[in-house]
C-alpha cells in the first residue's frame, strides 16, 4: 500500500526529537515494517534525527515565519499544495496528523486516517495565539468530516473530534517501539529513579524534586531539556535534592538512557489536564521499569496500580516519596512492577498493535488507489 502521511504543523519537525516528532517518526516505521511504501509530505523536517525516517522520501513545504495571522495563511495554502502534489504522486491512503488550518487530507479525495493528539483549537486559545478562530473550525470540520476514521489519542480527545464532525472516530493511545528496549536489571543498592522528558509546568518536575529532597538511598536523575531548567535546578539546590541533569538524548539513545534505572516518574500536577497519552510511561513500560505516575489524565488506564505501576495524587510530593521509599524498601516488589510493565508493554502498547487497531478500524484501506483528478476541493 503506498502510503501519504501529512504533517502540516510547522511545530513538529518529522526528523526532530520532541514527543509529536517521535510519534510521526513511529507510525511511519510502523508503516515500513507492514511492508507500505511511505512519503512524508511535511512543512518543517528538522535535522536532529537525519535517520528516524528510514527510508521515508520526504517532501517538504516551509511555512513562513512571524505573525501569527500570516503563519495560518501560510499553513492552509501548504495544505492545499501538499494535498494536490499527494494526488499526483498517487496514493491508496492518506494518514494526516491533525494541524491547525489543515484540511489536506480531505482535499485529497483519497481514503484517509486523520489522528488527533489534542483539542488544538483550544490550545491555542489558551496557551498562543488563535487569529481566525472561524477558518481554524471550518478546516477541522472539514477534515475531520471527510475522514474514513479519526484515531484519537484519549477518550475525552474522541469527544471532542466528534463535537467538531468527525463521524466514525476511535480511541489510539501512544505507543512504544518495544524492540528497541531490553528489560533493566534491577540490583540493590540506591533506588535510581528517572524523569524523561521535556522540562515543563505541567510536567511535575518539581514535584520529584521535593520528593527526593533529603531522602536517603534514593537517586534522582532528569533526563531532558526546556525551559524549566534553569529554575528547577535552583530548587534542588534549595532542597538539597541529589539530582543528576542530563541533557536532552536522541530518542535513538533512550532505551540505553534508561537501562540502568530502576523506577520511572510520571509527576503529574492536578492542572496537566485530562486528554494527554505520555509517551514516557510507555518507554517506562517497554523498559521494565516500576512506574510512579499521578492518578490523573490517561495515567490510570495505562497502569495498574500495584500490579504495573503505582498511582499517586497529582501534585503530591509527600505521597510521591512515600511510594519511593516503599520501593527503595522493597526491592522484590519492585522488580515484580518492572517485569509486569514489561510484560503490558510487550502484549497491548507496541506501536505496531496501534497502528494495526487503527487501520481495522477504517473501512477504506482496501480501496483502490487515488489520484489526483477534476472537482478535488480547492
Amino acid at each position: 500500500m503506498r502510503v501519504a502521511y501529512l504533517c502540516l504543523d510547522p511545530g513538529v519537525p518529522v526528523r526532530g526529537t520532541k514527543g509529536a516528532a517521535i510519534h510521526v517518526q513511529q507510525i511511519v516505521r510502523a508503516f515500513r515494517r507492514r511492508g507500505d511504501t511511505v512519503t512524508v509530505y511535511c512543512t518543517r523536517t528538522g535535522d536532529v534525527a537525519p535517520d528516524a525516517l528510514g527510508d521515508a522520501r520526504i517532501v517538504t513545504r516551509p511555512i513562513a515565519q512571524g505573525d501569527p495571522a500570516l503563519r495560518e495563511q501560510e499553513v492552509a495554502a501548504a495544505a492545499a499544495e501538499l494535498a494536490a502534489r499527494a494526488g499526483d504522486d498517487g496514493c491508496d491512503l492518506v494518514y494526516e496528523r491533525y494541524a491547525l488550518f489543515s484540511d489536506a487530507a480531505a482535499r485529497t479525495g483519497a481514503p484517509s486516517v486523520v489522528e488527533v493528539n489534542a483539542p488544538l483549537i483550544e490550545e491555542q486559545r489558551a496557551h498562543r495565539r488563535l487569529v481566525d478562530a472561524v477558518g481554524a473550525e471550518d478546516a477541522t470540520r472539514r477534515l475531520f468530516g471527510a475522514a474514513s476514521v479519526v484515531a484519537a489519542v484519549s477518550a475525552p480527545v474522541a469527544a471532542w473530534v466528534r463535537e467538531h464532525g468527525a463521524a466514525r472516530a476511535v480511541i489510539a493511545p501512544n505507543g512504544v517501539d518495544t524492540r528497541a528496549f531490553a528489560p533493566a536489571t534491577i540490583g540493590d543498592g540506591s533506588l535510581q529513579a528517572v524523569f524523561l522528558g521535556s522540562l515543563k509546568p505541567w510536567h511535575g518536575v518539581e514535584v520529584a524534586i521535593d520528593a527526593a529532597s533529603g531522602l536517603d538511598g534514593v537517586e534522582l536523575t532528569v533526563l531532558g531539556d526546556g525551559p524549566e531548567r534553569d529554575a528547577l535546578q535552583r530548587r534542588a539546590l534549595e532542597r538539597g535534592a541529589p539530582v543528576r541533569w542530563l541533557a536532552a538524548v536522541p530518542h535513538a539513545a533512550v532505551p540505553t538512557a534508561l537501562a540502568g534505572m530502576h523506577v520511572g516518574l510520571a509527576p503529574y500536577p492536578a492542572d496537566a489536564g485530562d486528554y494527554f497519552s505520555p509517551l514516557k510511561a510507555y518507554e517506562y513500560l517497554a523498559a521494565g521499569l516500576a512506574v510512579i505516575g499521578s492518578d490523573i489524565g490517561q495515567l490510570p488506564s495505562i497502569l495498574e496500580d500495584g500490579r504495573t505501576g503505582m498511582l499517586v495524587p497529582p501534585g503530591d510530593a509527600e505521597a510521591l516519596r512515600d511510594a519511593l521509599i516503599r520501593l527503595r524498601d522493597d526491592r522484590p516488589r519492585t522488580r515484580a512492577l518492572g517485569a509486569a510493565a514489561r510484560a503490558q508493554a510487550l502484549a497491548r502498547h507496541d506501536w505496531d498493535r496501534t497502528l494495526d487497531g487503527i487501520l481495522a478500524s477504517t473501512p477504506a484501506t482496501g480501496r483502490a488507489p487515488v489520484r489526483r483528478r477534476e472537482g478535488a476541493i480547492g
